[in-house]
């Protein structure tokens, strides 16, 4: 028999898909947040009373603007800029901003309500948000991408700044954007304050590290996840889809933890690599990058191995699992693939890369799961330390924000697991993870009244 907190949050999910039409992705992160927070609303029903719940899951203000530049042909374009400032009960909203194709509200929305928890979770003073524009950096020159993201902070710096919201880099946001991005802010501020953007150049209040983070930390994670089954990385082979950052970092990090990462995939297909992406191969992924191709047959053209196009990864048998390319990668029928070659531990490393009926099915049939909210915290980790660097005008060395980065990990690893096993969902780190983030942002929320 449903519980009163089963009632309220199935009235309360039908009710945010009623208001929010159109936003399937929105609706896919509520679900799986709310459907975790059941037992935590049964014992705490002030949570209900208060709104807490109800206040949580709204933006506390959103923006949607144009964002006009040129190109090089002297043609003005226009594309639409986003952001969403979800939650700032813990500290200044934070999160990253996304320029792709595919950026509207539901995907802005569900970034930014995911950051909510994945920054509590960090245990640093940030919020959550997210933003990003409808333009595809891909295929523009250096000077159409700088006029475009002059344009879009044009906009954009009336509701950011050091103490308010933190933007920093996402998909199609790398180091050249956030320069252009932080170049024209300044201009406009009249001032040096170089806490309103993470993902800085090392020149210019960046942080050592932070290009590695969100990767090192997915591996970081994923290690705490097999070293609590009694084993670890050494001797394992693992599937990692993407070719991006996230994939870089991670595969880097895999290696020196003793794994064999042995495929990559883009939009046209995946690469199998039995050997092992290791030494220059690795290296190579910058290139790839770089090129914005978005084409991972450039590596099988590169070192001669099995390319297999309009595929995806998950068929191939390995140990280890982790998604690290993009929202809902891996679907029911992907998951039946993962599970019936053996593997044993999934690791997301993008942002919500699995379905909802594939982490059901994935917990169901023993596989221990590591979500995205948890488990690529690594890369707002090291931009809450980079900053604390630039609030104490300081920087700390490579080896430093590692360390810092490693205990981060290993602490949230045992916060959603605690949190788990305190709620009787030993293992469903999923829910773990949901409820450890949800907790600190509903008290500090309780805290401040109803605001």
């Amino acid at each position: 028999m449903a519980t009163n907190a089963q009632r309220y949050c199935n009235e309360l999910y039908r009710r945010i898909v009623e208001r929010n039409a159109n936003e399937p992705e929105f609706h896919q992160t509520v679900q799986e947040v709310l459907s975790s927070l059941v037992p935590v609303l049964d014992k705490n029903p002030e949570y209900i009373e208060l709104g807490i719940v109800e206040r949580i899951v709204e933006p506390e203000r959103q923006f949607i603007f144009r964002v006009p530049w040129m190109d090089d042909t002297g043609k003005v374009r226009v594309n639409r800029g986003f952001r969403v400032q979800f939650n700032s009960a813990i500290g200044p909203y934070k999160g990253g901003l996304r320029f792709h194709p595919s950026v509207n509200v539901s995907i802005v929305k569900f970034l930014g309500f995911e950051q909510t928890f994945k920054n509590s979770l960090t245990s640093l003073p940030m919020g959550g948000g997210k933003g990003g524009s409808d333009f595809d950096p891909k295929g523009k020159s250096d000077a159409e991408v700088m006029r475009f993201c002059q344009s879009y902070m044009t906009e954009l710096y009336r509701y950011i700044g050091p103490n308010t919201d933190v933007p920093a880099g996402d998909l199609g946001v790398g180091g050249r954007e956030i320069g252009y991005l932080f170049g024209q802010y300044k201009r406009i501020k009249g001032g040096y304050e170089n806490g309103v953007l993470t993902g800085k150049g090392l020149t210019y209040g960046g942080s050592l590290a932070r290009p590695e983070a969100t990767g090192y930390g997915i591996a970081y994670f994923c290690q705490e996840m097999m070293k609590s089954k009694g084993t670890s990385f050494d001797g394992k082979t693992v599937a990692v889809s993407g070719f991006g950052n996230v994939t870089w970092g991670t595969v880097k990090k895999i290696n020196e933890l003793g794994g064999k990462v042995v495929t990559l995939s883009g939009p046209d297909g995946y690469i199998y690599d039995p050997d092992g992406i290791t030494g220059e191969k690795v290296e190579y992924l910058l290139e790839m990058r770089a090129s914005c191709r978005d084409r991972v047959e450039d590596y099988a053209d590169q070192y001669g191995v099995m390319f297999n196009p309009g595929e995806k990864p998950w068929g191939v048998k390995v140990d280890v699992v982790i998604p690290c390319a993009t929202q809902n990668e891996i679907i029911i029928d992907d998951a039946k693939k993962i599970v019936s070659n053996g593997v044993k531990f999934v690791c997301e490393g993008a942002n919500m890369p699995c379905t909802n009926d594939a982490i059901e099915y994935f917990i169901e049939n023993g596989v221990y799961l590591g979500p995205s909210k948890a488990a690529n915290a690594g890369g707002v980790a090291v931009s809450g330390l980079e900053m604390s660097q630039n609030s104490m005008r300081l920087a700390w060395s490579f080896e430093e924000v590692d360390v810092k980065l490693k205990t981060i990990m290993l602490n949230i690893y045992r916060s959603a697991s605690k949190a788990a096993e305190d709620y009787g969902y030993k293992d469903n780190l999923v829910v773990g993870a949901n409820i450890a983030g949800f907790i600190k942002v509903a008290e500090a929320m309780k805290a401040q009244g109803s605001v």
